[in-house]
């Protein structure tokens, strides 16, 4: 069943959005979580939005090259590796299958470590901004060098 509201065509212009995408693939609207990071990157770009985004570690999915790094100011990786969500308002629910981050587009960099240095390593993305990651990077070297 397709929710109500498509968030990926809803106009971000918030002062402070919270996302937690879906981890699969939507094949009938064919989104991924790819989309979801951009859509992270591109409003933040053009509202100034702080944006906080709780995700799967793929450090090395073009994704997180293409929004994160070089894009996010900083990322917890999380402690707890195994995450449970509430279903039904219980804890009921079954653990991430996998390393969770959380991922912060915004300019309070000392607030966003000051919450969450208790739940993982907090890492300053500053030095990234507006660099070429990655195999792009390494490419452009090749060509000019």
């Amino acid at each position: 069943m397709l929710p109500q509201n498509d968030g990926l065509r809803e106009d971000w212009n918030y002062p402070t959005v919270y996302m937690n995408p879906p981890y699969g693939a939507d094949r009938e609207r064919g989104t991924t979580i790819k989309n979801w990071l951009a859509k992270c990157a591109l409003t933040h770009q053009k509202y100034s939005s702080e944006i906080l985004a709780l995700v799967p570690v793929a450090t090395n999915t073009g994704h997180w090259k293409q929004s994160v790094f070089g894009q996010a100011r900083a990322v917890c990786f999380l402690y707890d590796t195994r995450l449970k969500f509430l279903e039904n308002g219980s804890g009921a629910g079954k653990g991430a299958p996998m390393a969770c981050a959380m991922i912060y587009w915004g300019r309070d960099y000392d607030k966003f470590y000051d919450v969450f240095i208790e739940h993982g390593a907090v890492v300053d993305l500053s030095s990234l901004q507006r660099e070429e990651i990655g195999a792009t990077r390494k490419q452009l070297k090749l060509v000019s060098g």
